[in-house]
């Protein structure tokens, strides 16, 4: 892990908790409640300027940031208190900076498509020498669906091959104008590091000239697949597919930011962009203490007609803040644990 690595991905972390956080700033502004706080950081304040009811400060850790509103964690009886405004704009004030971050991964995800030679689809244009493929795919064959997953783009090609694990894909190509039915074409299989397997690609697809259309479109559905890939490798860590001994904590994302610097720009904007994707997704995940959790206490609120009594909702957080931390400290272990073991 190198100092740049470790310099980039703070620098990177600031922008991304930056947006994120502006997300629930501008939407908390426009929907009438007041912003005590909008800060960058945590811990003691370095900086701070204040105009009308808001205090911008920086504080000393760069490790997070925060919006702190009238009424968030309590009832208030002032006037713009969180507490106070309708569940709707509730919601859309607790989902914003989720949704920035993912907004944010799609413009990156443009900026990446757009420096591509040309824009990959879903058409096979040759096979490798031996490709057991070859055996049912055609060369021309346009695909459909992989194992039941829809396929928009080249790299959904690639995220549904790596999670099948037996080397037989059942596949909808369209093949002269008609819709075939594969099943069970064969690929060969590769065991990775960490033990799991994954099926190989054995073909090319064919390329085709960019247009903002087409770029717009290509980033618009990879921001769709990263968010897809987010969700289910949370859900094969909870179903025992893959170990918590699998995820990474800061020291593994630092690791590889320096990593992906090093590849060039576009390597550095793929990898920020799977990173913010990854953190608007996770946040809205129904767990207590994140974005996610409030929300579900919203919906909550939404079909009740009333809050939930803010002191046991808080009692709720707190309990998934703990939970988090603790699992904040096994992946930073297991990171460290990794750099040593190089």
């Amino acid at each position: 892990m190198s100092t740049l690595g470790i310099v980039l991905t703070v620098l990177l972390f600031g922008v991304l908790i930056f947006i994120h956080e502006f997300g629930h700033f501008i939407t908390a502004k426009l929907s009438g409640v007041k912003v005590n706080e909008f800060a960058l950081g945590m811990g003691p304040v370095i900086w701070k300027t204040r105009k009308k009811d808001t205090q911008y400060a920086l504080r000393l850790l760069p490790i997070g940031g925060f919006v702190s509103m009238e009424g968030e964690d309590e009832e208030s009886e002032e006037e713009g208190s969180f507490s106070k405004a309708r569940v709707w704009n509730k919601i859309w004030i607790v989902t914003a900076g989720a949704l920035m971050n993912l907004l944010l991964g799609f413009l990156l995800l443009v900026i990446v498509v757009s420096q591509q030679n040309a824009i990959g689809t879903t058409t096979v244009a040759r096979f490798e020498d031996g490709a057991s493929s070859s055996q049912m795919l055609q060369v021309d064959d346009k695909i459909l669906k992989i194992n039941g997953s829809a396929i928009h783009i080249d790299y959904d090609i690639i995220y549904t091959m790596m999670r099948d694990s037996d080397g037989a894909v059942d596949m909808v190509v369209l093949r002269d104008g008609q819709k075939l039915e594969l099943t069970g074409v064969p690929f060969s299989t590769e065991e990775m590091e960490d033990g799991t397997v994954t099926t190989t690609l054995d073909f090319k697809v064919y390329g085709k000239e960019k247009t903002v259309g087409g770029v717009l479109r290509q980033a618009f559905f990879y921001t769709g697949t990263v968010a897809k890939l987010v969700w289910t490798s949370l859900i094969d860590i909870v179903t025992g597919k893959f170990g918590i001994n699998q995820l990474s904590g800061p020291v593994g994302v630092a690791s590889a930011v320096g990593e992906a610097s090093s590849m060039g720009l576009t390597s550095f904007l793929m990898l920020a962009a799977f990173i913010t994707i990854n953190l608007g997704v996770f946040n809205l995940l129904p767990i207590p203490a994140l974005d996610g959790g409030r929300l579900l206490f919203l919906l909550i609120e939404a079909v009740r007609g009333k809050p939930v009594n803010p002191k046991y909702e808080g009692y709720v957080h707190a309990l998934g803040f703990v939970l988090l931390f603790g699992l904040m400290i096994v992946v930073t272990f297991n990171d460290i644990v990794r750099l040593f073991r190089g």
